[in-house]
């Protein structure tokens, strides 16, 4: 990182050779000239460079995520899919291409492209879900004839029978954005069995909220929000019933009854209906996904229809409380109130992606809320490799009741769930720095307008 002059030093970031406030014979320096120690980049980044970090992330997964059917005996690719094979599956790789992890960077391509303007990004989700949907009727038969045991180790078991709403929720998202934008073929079988899962098979409390029957019965997890309000509200926009529109905004409502803290603005991860009492851990990631449906579904909801306000205010309030507990390095710990819990990538990028969107939606004051989503997005840079890895990822996670088991889940490059949050970040940072709103004011960063004093 290049050291810039020392009349912009303490907006750039530079931060290892910050200069003492005194010297032996300079007992008073210029504030100006004294260059804060920050750990990550501090002040707005140009447009070239957030586009770098999604360039960088675009050609490591172009390069190391390639959808291949094999044989599993020979491990010889297949290209006639005349007749099925048996042992035919996905090759595999560090990332499985049909997982909610993944239906999330999809649609994250796809967001990346319109705002880079670069097709790149566009071509390397809809190679990938035109992939499947034509394969889909291929591996119907492989599971067929080789039988259920052997279906559930295939790659398209989750395709050709969802079980859960990890299953179906983020996948139809992306199949879903795809199709509206007239990307695919043949894909509305897909997206059908995906909700016809979430709307009539998934398991529901007695109120007709979304749940589990593990870890123990009648269990909602925070994250099922994100596995199930984004793909109603665009199958409200590609079938223009708002019977769709209804039940995301019903799961929305009856899941921040319960596991949403208004004192913090903070959710918690579980809750049992059996239990007397709900522990509350503020895992970070399934705050990400909760605010992310919310997000999902203001964007896709009539400005005027019922029951948007609500959301608006329920997602105004989860900004707010994230708000206070930003760390002083940018990120969020892994443990949203819990400042000895490391600091996580994939949440914090969500949290960015969100509340820069906010802003450009106007749903959130600029002022108070711009310079927290760059700090965030400066902060997230430092964990995108050369090679375009991301780092610093939680990686998958079970429901808790108990401390330790958050502060130790491992982070790792290959934990899935930091890619397609950190491209949306990106998209939306180019858009929030296009805006030109961000402005430094006596070495710190603001957006909007500022005056000197007379």
């Amino acid at each position: 990182m290049n050291r810039p002059p020392a009349s912009s030093a303490s907006a750039s970031g530079a931060a290892a050779r910050a200069p003492s406030a005194t010297a032996p014979n300079r007992p008073w320096l210029p504030e100006e000239q004294i260059a804060p120690a920050y750990p990550v980049p501090y002040g707005p980044a140009p447009v070239a460079k957030i586009r770098d970090v999604l360039f960088r992330i675009h050609d490591y997964l172009e390069a190391s995520t390639p959808l291949r059917v094999i044989d599993t005996a020979t491990q010889q690719e297949i290209r006639d899919f005349a007749s099925p094979n048996p042992n035919a599956d996905l090759a595999a790789g560090p990332f499985r291409l049909i997982c909610y992890e993944w239906g999330a960077l999809y649609g994250a391509m796809l967001q990346a492209s319109d705002a880079t303007g670069d097709e790149r990004f566009r071509r390397y989700a809809v190679t990938r879900l035109q992939a499947i949907a034509d394969l889909a009727p291929y591996f119907q038969q492989v599971a067929e004839k080789a039988g259920r045991a052997v279906e559930k180790t295939l790659a398209f078991r989750s395709v050709i029978r969802p079980r859960n709403l990890d299953d179906a929720g983020s996948m139809a998202t992306s199949f879903i954005k795809a199709e509206r934008a007239g990307l695919l073929r043949n894909a509305r079988p897909l997206i059908d069995r995906y909700l016809r899962h979430i709307t009539s098979v998934q398991f529901r409390l007695s109120d007709g909220t979304l749940a589990r029957n593990r870890p123990m019965p009648r269990t909602l997890w925070l994250d099922d929000l994100y596995m199930s309000v984004p793909a109603l509200a665009q199958m409200a926009l590609l079938t223009g019933e708002d019977s769709y529109f209804d039940e995301a905004l019903l799961q929305l409502k009856q899941f921040s009854s319960r596991l949403f803290n208004p004192s913090k603005g903070l959710y918690f991860h579980g809750w049992v209906e059996d239990m007397e009492v709900h522990p509350e851990y503020h895992w970070a990631r399934c705050n990400g996904w909760a605010l992310l449906a919310t997000t999902e579904l203001l964007d896709a909801l009539p400005e005027t229809y019922s029951g948007r306000e609500d959301a608006l205010a329920l997602l105004q309030r989860h900004i707010r409380g994230l708000a206070e507990r930003q760390s002083g390095q940018g990120r969020w710990h892994q443990l949203l109130d819990r400042n000895d819990s490391y600091q996580e990538t994939s949440a914090s990028a969500i949290f960015v992606y969100c509340i820069a969107r906010a802003i450009n939606r106007g749903w959130v004051d600029p002022l108070a809320y711009g310079p927290m989503a760059k700090l965030g997005w400066n902060a997230l840079t430092a964990q995108v490799n050369e090679a375009g890895q991301v780092t610093g990822s939680c990686v998958g996670s079970g429901l808790a009741f108990d401390p330790m088991f958050y502060y130790y889940r491992p982070t790792s490059p290959f934990a899935a769930h930091g890619y397609g949050p950190t491209l949306l970040a990106g998209t939306e940072m180019i858009r929030l720095a296009e805006s030109g709103r961000a402005t430094m004011h006596d070495s710190a960063l603001h957006f909007g307008e500022t005056q000197e004093e007379a």
